[in-house]
């Protein structure tokens, strides 16, 4: 199918064969050849993409004809191909806004072919950056992507706006999968900061020594296997959001050398000596309560000052029931675009039984209830035997212990469900299984199991 219409506008019929002969070797260019400006004119309403246009009409000039077009289509790119060399004529028209001046000669035809390209060029990184502008600004408005209408998130949304508003710190707290990082998301991208990094960082998901060299890089030569020099987390945020989530697993020295950061906004990659500035928003969640956590002793109260800034504390779905089925439509409507099949309903007593359950789980939980019920429903329909709650099922239970599988493969399968409860936070799954994170980390390097 063609996709880009040429007009080439010339009284020499000669020429005019020439370039459109030229110009049609590509099976992708839609190319018509016209006499004057007024026959141009008169096929405007055929949407060309492109037009070329002989100075020296009969009829009328090149920057009389030029004008008429930019009245009738003020973003349609024009090209003028002219027999004269007269420079303030080009200089003119190119101010004017035309997409280029060329000269008649005999490097016109592979001029135009090159401009065109450039010209086709242009075009689809501008249309790929409005398409992305679009996308962004729709994908972090909160109305959109933090489904709900209850009075809980609507206070939540009240605390984004102000946050948004200003250059504050933000510290948001919540139980695992209530969308913590979404808020921080939509903080940063509807913020001053959104046209620069907005930089994610799971303190649970980072080995203790490791985390260093993490946040603040390292120079070349800094430590054994330092090949190369690494930038740190905290210069890829420079000029956006940095995203620190679960911050209560941050070691206390570790927790004195981000307040020093904080406080200096500077920092010295290890192994080096130079000052690197550094202006960054601070965004940080949690599911601890770090208040508590500094009474214990776990937490530094100097650090907490600085860093609690804003709170938004996010409530538990069963905090805000008259939002499950908005999120369980809204999970439907993305399973069924994915999966490219017909729209899938919720039979009210399915919507009885996913509205009474309490989802210790959250959001993240009801989205993979919703997806497995989508999975296993007939006729386009979820009923309540569809539905699968994961989290206490003993019948669920029962089937994996009569599966025949080996220690090592329960432990696998228990740890890998864990991190998925808990958003990879190794140091709570650690806690809850009662084992060492030493071996957690060993198997997820290993590849022996993977993050959620």
């Amino acid at each position: 199918m063609l996709d880009f219409k040429i007009f080439i506008v010339e009284d020499d019929k000669w020429y005019g064969g020439l370039l459109h002969h030229y110009l049609s070797q590509n099976p992708d260019y839609e190319v018509t050849l016209i006499g004057s400006g007024k026959e141009c004119l008169a096929q405007l309403h055929r949407k060309p993409d492109l037009v070329t246009i002989d100075f020296g009409l009969p009829d009328m000039n090149g920057e009389e004809l030029y004008k008429k077009i930019k009245q009738a289509q003020p973003n349609l790119p024009v090209i003028i191909i002219s027999a004269q060399e007269k420079i303030t004529t080009a200089v003119d028209l190119l101010k004017m806004g035309a997409e280029d001046y060329l000269v008649k000669d005999d490097n016109t035809q592979q001029l135009l072919w090159k401009a065109i390209i450039r010209l086709r060029e242009n075009t689809s990184l501008k249309n790929e950056i409005s398409e992305l502008k679009a996308e962004l600004k729709t994908k972090y408005d909160y109305s959109r992507s933090i489904i709900g209408n209850s009075p809980a998130l609507q206070t939540v949304f009240k605390m984004i706006d102000k946050a948004a508003g200003s250059l504050i710190n933000v510290s948001v707290s919540g139980e695992t999968g209530t969308g913590k990082e979404l808020v921080a998301r939509a903080v940063h991208y509807n913020s001053a900061r959104s046209g620069h990094a907005f930089v994610p960082v799971n303190m649970a998901a980072i080995p203790r020594e490791l985390v260093e060299s993490e946040l603040f890089g390292y120079e070349k030569g800094a430590f054994t296997g330092a090949q190369n020099k690494k930038i740190g987390r905290f210069e890829e945020a420079n000029g956006g959001t940095l995203f620190l989530d679960e911050i209560g697993e941050m070691d206390l020295n570790i927790q004195s050398k981000l307040l020093r950061v904080l406080q200096e906004k500077e920092l010295t990659r290890l192994g080096g000596t130079s000052k690197v500035k550094l202006d960054f928003r601070l965004v940080v969640a949690t599911h601890k309560n770090l208040a508590e956590e500094v009474k214990k002793g776990n937490f530094r109260e100097d650090l907490y000052y600085r860093i609690v800034g804003l709170p938004v504390t996010l409530p538990p779905l069963r905090e805000r029931k008259e939002d499950i089925l908005l999120l369980t439509q809204h999970f439907l409507t993305a399973y069924c675009k994915e999966n490219k099949v017909a729209e899938i309903k919720v039979s009210p007593a399915a919507r009885d039984k996913l509205v009474s359950y309490a989802y210790p789980g959250n959001i993240r939980e009801l989205k993979s209830v919703v997806e497995l019920a989508a999975v296993m429903s007939e006729n386009n329909c979820i009923e309540p035997e569809d539905i699968t709650f994961l989290s206490g099922n003993n019948h669920d239970v029962d089937t994996v212990l009569n599966t025949e599988l080996t220690l090592r493969e329960y432990t696998r399968l228990i740890i890998r469900n864990y991190l998925k409860r808990y958003d990879d936070n190794v140091l709570l799954v650690a806690e809850k299984l009662d084992i060492g994170k030493s071996t957690i980390y060993k198997m997820l390097q290993t590849g022996e199991i993977e993050g959620a």
